[in-house]
């Protein structure tokens, strides 16, 4: 192997330093946004209450045509009816007009008589809620640790084989949540506006909640197609100690000087001659 100054090591491999630290930072900002989408509705703090997947309206749950119908909404009402309810990944919260009063476990104690299309929408999302959770924890899990172990593909170009896999196994479970979330809230929401002639409940989509579910999964993909590009792209600390990968002729003279590397002028037929200096 080549004895090369930290300097020179730094220069020839900084394509692969910037790289690697780039997708360790983005394996970062999908931790952070994955913590968000879990802690979305735990809590009444305003920042928390806002990001929720989707929010049924049942302040007028019987329909405008029903004889006494604001009098049929009002007595529901007493009888504990929110107006409305937000969906987490957690829990859920209710409220009544514009104010959360309260949060919950997912569904806990949903008594409501709905239509069986709504009451089987309602069960699937609270199954489904469970792989999400256990996608979206593992996604954030391998994630982290993505951040630390990313860095390690600057030493030498076979860290990135496993390292491949991680970040791959990182990107695929929080994009695999972020797509399950999506497809199953937007048929709920399909299902909930085709049932407004039996009852009267408005769906709205949570806009923070996708936006950082995909942000999430947007960054971690990224993060895993840096890292494997890294894989037969950008000299590695090991490439340019054993003289593979050299690159371009500024950054080897650096690495032969520190070498003792020295170059004899052109000769006659064009062509330099380089020997290594004697040091004795």
């Amino acid at each position: 192997m080549t004895a090369i100054s930290t300097p020179s090591l730094k220069k020839l491999t900084r394509n692969r330093r910037f790289f690697a630290f780039l997708s360790s930072f983005l394996f970062l900002i999908s931790v952070i946004f994955t913590i968000f989408v879990e802690i979305g509705n735990l809590h009444r703090r305003p920042v928390l209450s806002d990001i929720y997947f989707i929010k049924l309206d049942l302040s007028h749950i019987i329909p405008g045509s029903v004889p006494n119908a604001a009098l049929v909404n009002s007595i529901a009402r007493t009888l504990g009816l929110h107006d409305f309810y937000q969906v987490g990944l957690w829990g859920f919260c209710e409220g009544y007009g514009d104010e959360i009063t309260n949060c919950n476990e997912l569904l806990a104690g949903a008594t409501i008589a709905l239509p069986n299309n709504v009451t089987s929408a309602l069960t699937l999302i609270r199954t489904a809620s469970h792989w999400m959770f256990a996608l979206f924890l593992l996604g954030a899990s391998l994630s982290f640790l993505s951040i630390f172990l990313v860095p390690l593909s600057i030493r030498t170009r076979w860290a990135s084989l496993p390292l491949t896999l991680l970040t791959f196994l990182a990107a695929f479970a929080t994009t695999a949540a972020a797509v399950i979330a999506t497809a199953m809230f937007i048929i709920f929401r399909k299902v909930i506006h085709d049932a407004e002639d039996t009852v009267n409940i408005q769906a709205d989509i949570g806009t923070e909640m996708f936006a950082f579910v995909w942000i999430a999964a947007g960054s971690a993909l990224l993060g895993w197609a840096i890292q494997f590009g890294e894989c037969c792209c950008c000299r590695s600390e090991r490439d340019v100690r054993t003289g593979r990968r050299m690159g371009r002729r500024n950054g080897r003279e650096d690495g032969d000087r520190a070498a003792g590397v020295e170059e004899k002028p052109e000769g006659k037929k064009g062509f330099r001659r380089r020997w290594i200096s004697d040091s004795g």
